[in-house]
This record gives structure tokens, sequence and C-alpha cells, in this order.
């Protein structure tokens, strides 16, 4: 899909603020609401746009601690990889799932209340995934910089 600079503008300010009415939208991207309204609905329907969600901060929620694991399996086989990240999808405490080129096969972010809650974690959830050969778990100390907004 080609998107023009108005539809840059669009995601630009929705990326910010996704709550936003369409009236208020259309007078940001100086568009007229039903112009806006359309090319909303196009981004949409196209998949540009996946959804909108609300943001919450992990501190305030009580999980203040992001860990870092790096995973490396015991072999590169088709049917490991897909064990491994159908096990790896239900456990709620992982927030993200990469799989790397690298040193390790996989980087998972993961949050937790504290280290005692992350050695939870580990126990409970980290060493049973199938695969795992390999596992090497970095406490952030301070989130310099997050966004969840793309350069558009």
């Amino acid at each position: 899909m080609d998107l023009d600079d108005i539809d840059h503008r669009i995601l630009r300010v929705l990326q910010k603020q996704g709550r936003m009415s369409n009236a208020e939208l259309s007078e940001q991207v100086h568009l007229s609401a039903s112009a806006c309204h359309r090319r909303v609905q196009r981004l949409e329907s196209e998949g540009i746009i996946r959804g909108y969600v609300a943001l919450l901060d992990a501190r305030r929620m009580g999980m203040p601690t992001t860990v870092f694991v790096e995973i490396t399996l015991s072999a590169q086989a088709d049917e490991v990889l897909e064990a491994f990240e159908k096990a790896v999808s239900r456990i709620p405490d992982v927030l993200e799932c990469h799989l790397m080129a690298g040193s390790a096969d996989y980087i998972l972010k993961v949050v937790a209340e504290d280290t005692e809650d992350f050695a939870r974690i580990h126990r409970q959830h980290l060493t049973r995934l199938p695969g795992v050969a390999q596992m090497q778990s970095s406490f952030a100390l301070r989130t310099v910089f997050k966004t969840t907004a793309l350069p558009v």
C-alpha cells in the first residue's frame, strides 16, 4: 500500500494519541472529518493500523523489573522451533519473543515484580520450555528510552 504525506501525518498523530476523536484528528492533520475517517478506515482495513491499545505503566502495575533472557536451543529443526514458540507464547510474563541471528536463538523480554518473582517465572516456566540448551538473563537497571511509535 502506498502511503502519502497525509497518511503519514495520521499515523504519527494516532501513534501518540490513539483515543482522540475523528474530529480532533482531522483538525490536527488538516483534512475534512469525512476524508480523515475514510483514510483511517482504509489504513485499518489494509492492516497498517492493527488495533488500538492502552499502554500500562509496568511500575504502577507492580511489575517494575524487566529482564532480557537469551535462549539457545539444542537444535534448529522446525519442530523444535515450533514447540518452543508455542510454549513461550503461553507465558503471561513474557512480553516479547524474537527469533534472532547471532549468539542466541531467541531473546525474550520478561516483566516481573522483583528478582524473587523472576526466580519463580524462571523456575515455573522458562526452565520447562522445550528444546532449551542454554539460558542467560540480564536485568535492566533503568529504561533510558522506550517507544511504541514506528518512524513514519
